[in-house]
């Protein structure tokens, strides 16, 4: 096994994308047809899921976040959760607010 100082760009690239698509695509959210969050926005509607999201990106900032031992990952679904809290938002233009 080699050391770390000998990773290529190549192999920091595939390990962000990993790490990338931990984040944005887990296999275990995508199992069938629909991923999990479109599930939960078809069943929720947009204006509940943004709370949904909200509660998480509060999951991901709290204790959590240096207590699971992937605190970069974790920040990074943080991110995902309010950037889809903030889609949500601009497609809902403040309804039921």
């Amino acid at each position: 096994m080699g050391s770390i100082d000998d990773a290529t760009p190549a192999d920091w690239n595939a390990v962000s994308m990993a790490v990338k698509d931990a984040v944005d695509h887990p296999p275990h959210y995508n199992k069938g047809n629909i991923e999990t969050i479109d599930y939960i926005v078809d069943v929720l509607g947009e204006y509940d899921a943004i709370a949904y999201c909200h509660g998480n990106v509060l999951k991901y900032t709290s204790t959590r976040l240096w207590e699971k031992g992937k605190p970069i990952e974790d920040a990074r679904k943080a991110m995902w959760y309010l950037n889809k809290m903030v889609e949500l938002m601009e497609k809902t233009k403040g309804k039921n607010w």
